[in-house]
């Protein structure tokens, strides 16, 4: 299954990348299928029986899941979407499944409780996940299902701000995000739990960790672009740390010039430069000469042998002399 990506977001392109590659075994299937009900599946009964359906902003999981309901079952989904399913001008689709297969779909996902009840479990079922394979396909289906990101990539060049690195699992289901925790943490995988009003929120803030769940899942690409952008964050923060100390630097020199300066006027206002010693009227001549340049400039420009710390000795004895005529 090959699709086209265009402009989208971080965590869209990602699931993308998932779909593109299509899930053979049927444990495996079974257990992504899990992991999307889990993630964002309703249940509802009318005249007609009882269904289930996934309620989705991501439409182009539909031609994924239905050739694997396809193949598991036999049957064919339908995709529905309405102006109810418009919020915050994000369009919401329902993925609706048979009537004839919506029970037999939700006991072989462990998703019905023991009672009968027609209400999803909230626990990941041990036998859905049963080794490491079930478990990955397990997080793709929730992935695809409730994770969204605020990562942006960003232009080598570009001064605009950019966000920190957070991926999240979003469900009214905390038990759910306690055993999705516990399947990450089995492929050392950090994440951490939060609520967010209504909603529990299962997140992860560390770049390598992302890069981590984005690995398991199947989403190479997403790998290198985020390895990308964080090689071009470390670049531009390398460069502003860089430009701020030559800023300060620079700041310096100007703030001591001035000071230099000041003190010299002020010396040749009251008494004249010529009442100073031959030494200090060399270099305040030089500095009343070149007012911008800092001290290791004045030295190639000086015709006086001096070192550094030398030149600084005179003008803070000049200094000095000019702190005496104010009065200080």
């Amino acid at each position: 299954m090959h699709i086209t990506r265009g402009t989208m977001s971080f965590a869209k392109d990602s699931k993308l990348q998932i779909l593109e590659k299509p899930i053979e075994d049927a444990d495996c299937g079974q257990a992504f299928l899990s992991g999307l009900l889990h993630a964002s599946g309703t249940i509802t009964k009318n005249s007609e029986g009882i269904r289930v359906d996934i309620v989705t902003d991501f439409k182009e999981v539909f031609d994924f899941l239905n050739t694997l309901v396809s193949k598991l079952y036999g049957e064919k989904l339908t995709l529905e979407i309405s102006d109810d399913y418009v919020i915050n001008k994000t369009t919401y689709y329902r993925i609706k499944f048979p009537v004839e297969i919506s029970l037999t779909v939700l006991r072989d996902c462990a998703l019905l409780p023991p009672n009968g009840e027609l209400t999803f479990v909230t626990n990941i079922d041990s036998n859905i996940v049963a080794d490491d394979e079930t478990k990955k396909s397990f997080i793709k289906g929730a992935y695809i299902g409730c994770a969204t990101s605020s990562i942006k990539l960003s232009e080598l060049g570009s001064q605009s701000p950019t966000t920190g690195y957070h991926v999240e699992f979003a469900s009214h289901k905390r038990e759910f995000l306690e055993d999705l925790q516990s399947l990450l943490q089995h492929f050392e995988i950090t994440c951490k739990i939060a609520t967010r009003k209504k909603l529990f929120v299962l997140y992860l803030k560390d770049s390598e960790a992302i890069k981590d769940l984005l690995a398991l899942i199947g989403a190479e690409q997403s790998v290198l672009d985020l390895s990308d952008e964080m090689a071009k964050r470390d670049l531009r923060n390398t460069v502003n740390r860089q430009v701020n100390c030559i800023n300060a630097n620079i700041n310096k020199t100007v703030e001591a010039s001035l000071k230099q300066i000041s003190a010299i006027n002020y010396i040749n206002k009251k008494i004249g430069l010529e009442s100073l010693p031959e030494d200090l009227q060399e270099v305040a001549v030089l500095r009343l000469a070149n007012p911008q340049e800092s001290m290791d400039e004045l030295l190639k420009l000086s015709t006086i042998k001096l070192t550094k710390s030398g030149l600084n000795h005179r003008f803070r004895r000049i200094l000095k002399i000019a702190d005496i005529l104010r009065g200080n």
